[in-house]
């Protein structure tokens, strides 16, 4: 806000840095740069993460994988595999390698970027509505601020019941009244410009840019925090970017967006020149009263459609998360049968839904959202930049001199407008930080515990001797059927078949070790799913079954089943493993094998899950007691079950308790 009535030289100042933002930071960076740093169709920051991971070996720590594991994921069609000319050459990415503080410092900044953009899918449903409901006051100034609150709190629960018919619907709907919007807004900056100020495309010289510091100094860059706003949807359009495709993200914001966007502030400040006490409602007062409702309705829907970036954004983001083992369990669904990126989750979309509305009416004013808004923004803008920096130097291969020329503009620019955002804190700035450190709590203590329990897994779990010797004493009491244990192990008996056969008594004649991997890549094609193998006993397998951060896990259907059991008969006819140690007396030869689990596949199967409860005595370091002893238990027993989300049919589902002693 001006702290006097600005004159023709601010607003062609605003209208410089406006068109100079747009330009470097939407067009230059993201539309040119940032997409083509996408995750085979996929953006934003766990997607950048997850590029990197690819090239480097880093990311997989949590699970210490093996060599032979990480080369049958180098060898996934979908993974970015690293040329031979980049191993041991790139200096930033053996430092990389080397350097676990440094990958953990790179960790804790994707995971900051990933908290802010998900305050961003709270902030922007509230801003955009709010703002554009609040142009009812321009021809109605009795009507009162609470009234357009409680308007624009029934727009935002339309908008959020609305997502469970999916992205391509809801853009079906609204794709017409962006077409109206992107014609209808230029053409009324046009009529502006033509009537109050034909020049004004002068703007567009930096030297008006200068003229504006120099007229407002200090204040002149406190309004940064507001002119930053027109950039808002730059990073939601590289998030979105599994909804669409890059080219067709390119060509629209381009040929578009662009003109249609620098049209509409150019007609506006065209407007506030010749009427500069109009400056807090600029847009609504420079449309012509003819045309006044219909433009106000045409907004209002495009706030929608605004919103739904940043909603749908949100999914994709906690979908990755959640893949990646950094966010509880939710139901996710897929409302495209042709594009696997649109996805919807209810507890994601009604849990947001909730924190706008507590926004709308804690703030009831779009002025002080819009501070907490670009606070958000502006932060991931930055550790965007700081990502793709990377990714240039470490998977492109950029010359160095570009990459430093890229690295200074952008942080230089948007280091000047983070500078201002967060003297915004105070004014509601303060919210989006608040919302990311309970995010980033919930990241953290869901990876701390189920680490701990991978640990314990790891140290307890069965020899290979052990588990001969259970067989032995187990003898004939074995079961018709196929029983899957599911375990985070990918080597060796999980401790929680000792467990089961101490209470059952029992095992099934076919025992398959489950390991559940989510891959650092978008998507495992179906035939590169599994990894079988034989454990060394009558019936005793291992299966490793590897998931995209966009694949859906599915065990209802008997798919699952015959797409392992498929892999395991693929496996033992053309296995070229020793056969010394295969103790298959009775069956003698494959064929009598592949019968023996085809006998126990008609039979059923049964899905083992172990349920952990976490015990930590008081000797434990008091981080592992806050995160793994308080916070991970209470979000394992709200979130979604384990084999919910993973499709178990629950007539075949069993679930062992145990309790993990991490001492």
């Amino acid at each position: 806000m001006f702290a006097s009535t600005p004159d023709e030289e601010d607003f062609l100042g605003i209208l410089s840095l406006i068109f100079w933002t747009l330009s470097l930071i939407g067009v230059f960076k993201y539309v040119w740069v940032v997409l083509q740093a996408d995750d085979h169709g996929e953006g934003g920051t766990f997607a950048l993460y997850s590029l990197l991971c690819q090239h480097m070996r880093m990311g997989n720590n949590a699970r210490k994988l093996s060599e032979r594991s990480a080369k049958s994921d180098s060898q996934l069609s979908h993974f970015h595999r690293i040329g031979d000319s980049m191993v041991g050459g790139n200096k930033v990415r053996v430092w990389l390698e080397g350097n676990k503080k440094a990958q953990q410092v790179l960790l804790a900044v994707v995971m900051m970027g990933t908290c802010m953009l998900i305050g961003d899918g709270v902030l922007t449903p509230a801003i955009s509505v709010l703002s554009a409901v609040q142009g009812i006051q321009v021809p109605a100034p009795s009507v009162t601020n609470m009234v357009i609150v409680w308007v624009s709190a029934t727009v935002l629960i339309v908008l959020f019941m609305a997502q469970k018919y999916g992205t391509d619907k809801v853009s079906f709907l609204f794709s017409p009244i962006m077409v109206v919007w992107f014609l209808a807004t230029p053409m009324v900056g046009v009529y502006n410009i033509a009537k109050h100020y034909p020049s004004v495309f002068k703007a567009f010289s930096p030297r008006y840019i200068f003229l504006f510091f120099k007229n407002n100094g200090k204040h002149g860059w406190l309004m940064l925090g507001g002119i930053v706003l027109c950039i808002t949807g730059a990073e939601a359009m590289f998030a979105d970017m599994g909804h669409f495709n890059r080219l067709s993200i390119q060509l629209a914001f381009c040929f578009v967006v662009y003109p249609s966007v620098i049209l509409t502030y150019a007609g506006q400040a065209a407007y506030l020149i010749i009427h500069p006490n109009d400056y807090l409602q600029g847009f609504y007062k420079m449309v012509p009263t003819p045309i006044f409702w219909p433009m106000f309705l045409i907004a209002t829907l495009a706030a929608i459609v605004a919103s739904q970036s940043l909603i749908t954004a949100t999914f994709s983001v906690i979908r990755q998360s959640m893949a990646l083992d950094y966010f509880p369990r939710m139901k996710v669904v897929h409302t495209s049968e042709d594009k696997e990126g649109q996805i919807y989750s209810p507890e994601v979309n009604y849990i947001v839904m909730v924190l706008c509305l507590v926004v709308l009416f804690g703030f009831r004013s779009a002025t002080d959202i819009g501070n907490a808004f670009g606070v958000a923004v502006v932060f991931v803008m930055v550790i965007t930049t700081c990502l793709v920096t990377i990714v240039m130097l470490v998977i492109w291969q950029t010359p160095w001199p570009l990459v430093i020329v890229f690295f200074s503009i952008f942080i230089c620019v948007e280091g000047v407008y983070l500078t201002s955002v967060v003297t915004k804190v105070p004014q509601g700035g303060w919210l989006p930080f608040a919302i990311s450190i309970i995010v980033a709590i919930i990241m953290a203590s869901w990876n701390n515990g189920r680490q701990k329990k991978f640990d314990f897994e790891s140290k307890n779990m069965l020899t290979k001797e052990n588990l001969g010797k259970m067989l032995i004493d187990i003898g004939n009491f074995r079961v018709p059927g196929i029983c899957f244990f599911y375990s985070d192990l990918l080597h060796g008996v999980p401790p929680i078949v000792s467990h089961y056969v101490r209470n059952v008594r029992a095992l099934h004649k076919v025992l398959i070790f489950t390991t559940i991997r989510h891959i650092p890549v978008k998507t495992v094609l179906p035939t590169e799913r599994f990894l079988v193998g034989r454990i060394g006993f009558k019936g005793v397998y291992r299966c490793v079954v590897r998931y995209g951060y966009m694949d859906m896990m599915n065990a209802e259907n008997t798919d699952f089943v015959e797409q392992v059991v498929e892999s395991l008969i693929e496996h033992i006819e053309s296995s070229l493993l020793p056969l010394e140690h295969w103790e298959l007396k009775e069956a003698g030869d494959s064929v009598t094998e592949i019968r023996y689990i085809l006998e126990a596949k008609e039979a059923g199967a049964v899905y083992v899950l172990g349920r952990s409860e976490l015990k930590l005595e008081k000797t434990s370091s008091y981080l592992d007691r806050v995160l793994a002893g308080t916070f991970y238990p209470f979000l394992n027993n709200i979130c979604r079950s384990a084999h919910s989300s993973m499709k178990i049919p629950p007539q075949n589902f069993l679930e062992v308790g145990m309790c993990y002693d991490l001492n």
